[in-house]
């Protein structure tokens, strides 16, 4: 359903289903008896000033009677929003894709307390291309590279390479050899009811000099939370893992002995790659949710999720040509970085 309202400063105007009965007997009873603890006087003041309309662009007034209209749609209010301190550098830009390299803290989409800095909403501010939309996303813990779409006339013919799983994505991640102060070195992730395994650094390096390897098992996103588990049953989650690099961080967490891991999905579960690692005794470093969920705190800039989107493959479904971005970011924990 396409919005009657265009989009502003970057950001979509706000779609509501109305109910066609209730108690109420106009649109605003029902707007001020839902959100009239937050600013009764802004939602009378927006019906005022012609800023909440139905199809077609039909502005609602206060008067305006409940069951007239199925949709209305609005411009949220703002929150007030700290400036995240990183840019996101626009790596490729054509008339349908645009490809961006996203930093750690800055979310794909607006969300929450996240709108202005989210990655969506800047380069729309930025590029002046209102039709943009992400193809896929990244946590926002997580760099790399995304890719977003310019055209809406040809955005279906590359959401199709996502969904036949034609795209060839891989990561890297470090994690902790050895012991060190808020590192999880060792700690296996192990699905409800099962006791804690931790493996000693000399157990890692053996599984270690088994990779490449494949992993697998059976993940479901938990309703309500942004966070996965791990469950019996068939595998439905698959990653090739391998190592790059043994050596000494010279970041945060400095002379701690590391790997650099090398990361290729073959399934797109939510928070695939950090469980994986994690069960095996390997979770990436400074990891907040896996393998123990942290204490809710202020974002620490110094210790970035070391987990990178290096690099995105397909052939263009438009042109038939192999097409290649890679991320020039690097992850401040690896060897030698």
């Amino acid at each position: 359903m396409v919005s009657p309202l265009p989009v502003r400063n970057g950001v979509n105007a706000t779609r509501l289903h109305l109910p066609r009965t209730g108690p109420w007997s106009t649109v605003a009873d029902y707007l001020l008896d839902r959100f009239g603890h937050v600013d009764p006087e802004g939602i009378l003041r927006r019906f005022d000033e012609g800023e909440i309309v139905g199809l077609g662009g039909v502005a609602l007034s206060r008067q305006t009677a409940l069951g007239e209209h199925e949709f209305i749609w609005y411009y949220r209010s703002l929150p007030k929003e700290a400036p995240i301190p990183f840019q996101a550098p626009i790596l490729h830009q054509d008339e349908h894709l645009l490809v961006v390299d996203k930093p750690h803290f800055l979310p794909t989409t607006p969300g929450g307390k996240f709108i202005q800095e989210s990655a969506l909403v800047r380069l729309r501010n930025q590029t002046g291309i209102d039709d943009l939309v992400p193809m896929h996303r990244l946590d926002r813990a997580t760099a790399g590279v995304i890719l977003f779409a310019v055209n809406p006339a040809t955005r279906g013919a590359y959401q199709m390479l996502f969904e036949r799983r034609e795209i060839s994505k891989r990561y890297k991640a470090v994690v902790a050899l050895s012991p060190g102060d808020g590192l999880e070195t060792g700690r296996v992730l192990q699905a409800d009811g099962k006791p804690e395994v931790v493996r000693t650094p000399e157990q890692l390096r053996l599984l270690l000099d088994d990779m490449p390897m494949t992993y697998e098992n059976r993940m479901s996103k938990v309703k309500g939370q942004l966070r996965s588990v791990v469950q019996e049953g068939a595998p439905n989650a698959q990653t090739l893992i391998n190592v790059e690099s043994i050596g000494r961080s010279t970041g945060f967490h400095a002379g701690t002995e590391v790997a650099l891991m090398d990361l290729e999905p073959h399934s797109g579960k939510t928070h695939q790659l950090r469980i994986h690692l994690a069960s095996l005794g390997l979770g990436i470093i400074n990891d907040a949710f896996y393998p123990r969920l942290w204490d809710l705190a202020p974002d620490d800039y110094n210790r970035p999720l070391q987990l990178l989107a290096h690099s995105i493959s397909f052939i263009d479904p438009l042109t038939g040509q192999a097409r290649s971005f890679s991320s020039s970011q690097n992850l401040r924990e690896a060897p030698g970085a």
